[in-house]
């Protein structure tokens, strides 16, 4: 039996969100019933609601869910009816990228940001819908799009594929923990799994958003030497030393490059991450990087975007650019250790995330469009 709830759906590539009551379709084996208590707003959101990333109109989007299990499927086994969760990325578990602790390269789920339809299970053989899909309430009975990340979290209730569940304790602060499900590990993991960078070593973070805060943290952790962060605002620079960065470079100076270089004390740093997506500072990233320096991208700019690399360039210091999706996480490791590190003080992602009520939403998003606040959470306890 199907049943209604809330959520915030885009009726328009527009960039616009409303609230709205929706049928809830009937949960499936590999599914699992969440209640939703909080969502991190992520720039991804935003973007593909604005259709700068592919997105359908009329979707129920968010990847930063965080909640309480209410029912599960026959084919779920990793968690129970009253269990807290965190919410992550869908993946099929099967598939070559999946077994060998790749999954946000999955090559059967590669859709599941933008809300596509997806094939059928591998082990079940049903189209998994991650929920809300169904209609609208209402004469007209729009269509819903879903299957964001696995979860389109911005719901009161949403219907979970299992591989996107993060079971955690039963005291975990939920609204606290919602950004680990993409920004945070997204952060931390292109420092830790994709630039597998070393104790001494330097590395420069390009836009300090929640994702570059969090890359900036995990480089504390993991004892680089100099830790430089790029970015446009100098209040950010000043957090992000306050987290552990030991230098700061206003993005906007003609000189980034070469201050970037006398900072590392070589021809460049050892690592780099971009976290803007900007092809103008993916370039400079890539020629702040030193002899035998790995630069990686999270960013993400929309499809058709390009950046020239000097080959010669590349082939003579031996640089390295690769892309990281998701950190290169394993989220029911990754996320664990990530509270792990928070709850030693070496994460402290508290100081750049602000609540907000789910019906203050277009506050928070305008104040994340505007660079108010660094990471918007909504709290859905106002909503039945």
């Amino acid at each position: 039996m199907s049943r209604t709830t809330t959520a915030l759906v885009v009726p328009e590539l527009n960039g616009k969100f409303e609230l709205k009551q929706i049928y809830l379709d009937e949960i499936q084996p590999d599914e699992v019933l969440v209640e939703i208590h909080a969502s991190g707003i992520c720039h991804t959101d935003l973007s593909c609601a604005n259709g700068t990333l592919p997105c359908a109109p009329n979707a129920v989007l968010g990847h930063e869910g965080a909640g309480v299990v209410l029912k599960t499927g026959s084919a779920v086994s990793t968690v129970s009816p009253g269990d807290k969760v965190l919410l992550s990325f869908s993946h099929c578990e099967s598939c070559s990228s999946c077994t060998s602790s790749h999954p946000s390269y999955c090559q059967t789920f590669n859709d599941r940001n933008f809300g596509g339809s997806r094939p059928p299970c591998p082990s079940t053989g049903q189209t998994p819908r991650s929920s809300p899909s169904a209609m609208l309430t209402g004469p007209n009975g729009s269509p819903i799009h879903s299957s964001f990340f696995g979860q389109s979290s911005f719901a009161k209730h949403t219907l979970v594929h299992r591989s996107s569940v993060v079971k955690v304790p039963s005291d975990t602060d939920l609204a606290l923990y919602a950004p680990m499900g993409c920004g945070m590990q997204t952060g931390a993991g292109a420092v830790l799994n994709s630039l597998r960078v070393t104790p001494g070593s330097s590395i420069a973070v390009f836009g300090v958003g929640s994702v570059g805060m969090a890359s900036v943290m995990a480089a504390a952790f993991s004892k680089c030497k100099t830790i430089i962060a790029v970015d446009l605002q100098p209040s950010r620079l000043e957090l992000a030393k306050k987290l552990g960065a030991t230098h700061g470079v206003i993005g906007s100076d003609k000189d980034v490059v070469e201050q970037i270089r006398r900072i590392a004390g070589t021809n460049g740093v050892n690592y780099a991450v971009d976290c803007t997506g900007v092809p103008a500072v993916v370039r400079i990233m890539i020629d702040s990087l030193g002899t035998l320096g790995r630069a990686a991208t999270v960013g993400a700019p929309g499809p058709g975007k390009t950046v020239a690399v000097d080959i010669m360039e590349q082939l003579t210091f031996g640089k390295e650019y690769v892309g990281c999706c998701e950190g290169d996480s394993l989220p029911s490791e990754f996320i664990p250790f990530l509270i792990e590190k928070h709850a030693k003080g070496e994460f402290p992602m508290e100081e750049f995330i602000q609540f907000y009520d789910v019906k203050e939403y277009e506050q928070a998003i305008e104040d994340s469009k505007s660079g108010k606040v660094i990471k918007a959470v909504l709290k859905w306890d106002s909503i039945q």
